[in-house]
């Protein structure tokens, strides 16, 4: 009779010395020994192995790869866009574009701005106008994607052509009564020929398509 079969074992086929001298050093190790122990055993070779080649060439380690450039999204217009006047500039009057394009409405939004402040470019792009018209100055920006932004009334320190980047001066506020009871600086943004609110530009803005006016609203000028 085995005498391995008391312990529920059967019979092996012979085995290599190798393991089998690790199977048996396994079986004598106490149940406390832990899975330190274990691992120890396992990785024991007999004195007739020889021991495995080692490679001495360093392995060839390949560059960290560099993190993907930020792409800019419609959540995050402030990254192309700021305000044209320094700080946040109080909203005299808001967006208000007619129902149809030939009657009257307010294509922009005012901004309060003493004469003499400052304007800056809302967004990087290229001057498509700098000069007088209709008796006061007005400034044109061409953007990517068909927008262009328009400034006046603006005595303008840039020229047809040049190219600006988003925060450059591009003129400074014209003391040209008329447009709004006090000075003020109107911003507006174009898509190709349609009007759009400028404070889209900076998340804030409304989009609408068909504004209804109120009877009693007084007309305003085309811009």
């Amino acid at each position: 009779m085995n005498s391995l079969r008391p312990f529920g074992l059967r019979a092996l086929s012979p085995a290599p010395l190798p393991v089998l001298t690790a199977v048996l050093l396994l079986t004598a190790v106490p149940g406390g020994a832990g899975a330190q122990s274990t691992i120890d055993l396992i990785g024991r070779r007999t004195a007739s192995e020889p021991p495995p080649h080692r490679h001495t060439t360093p392995a060839h380690r390949h560059p960290a790869p560099e993190p993907p450039a930020h792409r800019h999204t419609a959540s995050e217009p402030r990254a192309r866009w700021e305000w044209p006047l320094a700080g946040r500039p109080h909203v005299l009057r808001g967006f208000a574009p007619p129902a149809q394009p030939w009657l009257a409405g307010h294509r922009g939004i005012d901004l309060a701005a003493r004469p003499g402040t400052e304007v800056r470019a809302a967004g990087a792009g290229t001057v498509g106008y700098a000069g007088p018209l209709a008796e006061r100055g007005v400034v044109t920006i061409l953007h990517a994607d068909g927008l262009r932004t328009t400034y006046l009334p603006v005595q303008p320190s840039v020229r047809h052509g040049q190219t600006v980047v988003r925060g450059e001066a591009i003129g400074v506020v014209q003391d040209v009564p008329g447009h709004c009871p006090a000075a003020c600086l109107h911003w507006g943004l174009l898509r190709d020929r349609l009007y759009l609110d400028p404070l889209l530009l900076l998340g804030r803005g409304q989009v609408r398509l068909l504004p209804v006016w109120p009877a009693h609203r007084e007309h305003a000028g085309r811009l």
